[in-house]
């Protein structure tokens, strides 16, 4: 008998107990069938240990419902069949996922509407996960922002009305993490003033929902608020108090990003050595990880190329910006196309890295591929920041006639998106 490895790494990524998720599932098919469900602690324990291995129809739906993950994606399998398994009843995999995901519960059972459960839990994840991918794609904005407090103030209301003690606290995790989503969307938008307030909210409501997680999340935004404002010690604390949380003493990927978070704060507080030491705890965790691991939906954009990105900051701010240029190019190279605002901010830091190295004509070429890059779409605070800084470097030591051309044209393309 095996362990089901798959489906521990899930619940214990997501923070369940047994007998929490047991509950839970109880009040997913409970508003599925009408009936609540009977399972236990114990149930669950044998799912973890392999002596289960296939539960039945509507137990699986409702796993499928709480986690976003298919059944066989969880580890479980029909292992007592020899034979093709016969095919689910599509009306009732329609009517649960109706149900589960808040269409409408009258489609199953007639009534009054459940109380606030997985369905609400589900619709707040999918909201919060196109507001990332919104970010992502455009970078902050004040739109944005207001999006992610609508989210947050809507958790928050819910969880006073949560059906089990666990969904309070995923509810409030998720208020959570939309008021960190609104405190990141206005650093990056340059709004520094409305982001620490945001930040002590969010920190707050992930003490309630008892989310180590969510903590890391806020103190890995507070160490780029403090960057952000110039305030070094204040990154380096912030970056190594993110370094100290739970999450990050478990896993290498998060101890990963804040070793790498901290070493940008010492660059910038001209410790080279030690940043750079900070930079190979960072590459030895993130190669302790395991890709094939499900992780938060929130640090995804964390891998090889964020953190060839951060290696590229700290070499051209210490002093090599060879190195930076050749991370820039490493980072670039196998960033995801979803990526797109990560995508240009990386450019410019190649820009800055190249102007370094006194090659001001490939600088220039690299600094208006970032227009490009982002066209349709106006351009984040924090990289108008980065541009503005390349610019004046660039008048500084550029020849006059290349300075003067490649301003004119920031100009106008910097009205223009």
């Amino acid at each position: 008998m095996e362990r089901n490895v798959a489906f521990i790494a899930w619940m214990d990524g997501e923070g369940w107990t047994a007998p929490d998720l047991a509950a839970e599932l109880n009040t997913a098919i409970g508003q599925s069938t009408g009936k609540p469900g009977t399972l236990s602690d114990v149930t669950v324990r044998k799912w973890r240990s392999g002596e289960t291995t296939w539960p039945r129809i509507a137990v699986r739906l409702a796993l499928e419902a709480i986690s976003g993950r298919t059944a066989p994606d969880l580890g479980f399998a029909d292992r007592r069949r020899k034979t093709r398994t016969p095919p689910e009843d599509p009306m009732l995999r329609r009517s649960f996922l109706n149900t589960t995901i808040g269409a409408s519960a009258s489609f199953v059972m007639a009534g009054p509407a459940p109380s606030v459960g997985t369905s609400d839990v589900l619709r707040l994840r999918a909201q919060l996960d196109s507001l990332r991918s919104l970010d992502d794609h455009r970078g902050g904005h004040d739109t944005l922002e207001q999006a992610a407090l609508a989210g947050a103030q809507e958790a928050a209301r819910l969880q006073a009305k949560a059906a089990t003690s666990r969904t309070r606290e995923r509810l409030f995790s998720l208020a959570a993490a939309f008021t960190a989503a609104a405190s990141w969307s206005s650093i990056d938008a340059g709004r520094l003033d409305g982001a620490s307030r945001h930040l002590d909210r969010a920190l707050t409501l992930a003490g309630l929902a008892q989310d180590p997680e969510m903590v890391m999340q806020v103190w890995n935004l507070r160490a780029m608020l403090a960057r952000q404002r110039e305030d070094y010690a204040e990154a380096v604390a912030s970056a190594q108090a993110a370094l100290a949380t739970a999450i990050a003493r478990r896993s290498p990927l998060h101890a990963s990003l804040a070793h790498a978070r901290v070493g940008v704060g010492l660059a910038h507080a001209r410790e080279a050595r030690a940043a750079l030491n900070c930079l190979g705890r960072a590459e030895e965790a993130l190669a302790r990880t395991d890709p094939a691991q499900p992780c938060a939906s929130w640090i995804a954009f964390y891998g090889p190329a964020e953190l060839h990105s951060l290696t590229a900051i700290v070499r051209d701010i210490v002093g090599d910006p060879g190195e930076a240029e050749a991370a820039s190019h490493r980072a670039l190279a196998v960033l995801p196309d979803a990526y797109r605002r990560n995508r240009a901010y990386t450019t410019a830091r190649l820009a800055l890295a190249q102007l370094h190295q006194g090659d001001a004509e490939q600088a220039c070429v690299s600094g208006g591929q970032v227009f490009g890059i982002m066209a349709g779409t106006p351009l984040p605070g924090r990289m108008r920041r980065l541009l503005g800084d390349f610019q004046r470097e660039l008048l500084a030591r550029g020849p006059a006639a290349l300075a003067s051309q490649w301003t004119d044209r920031h100009r106008s393309e910097w009205s223009s998106v």
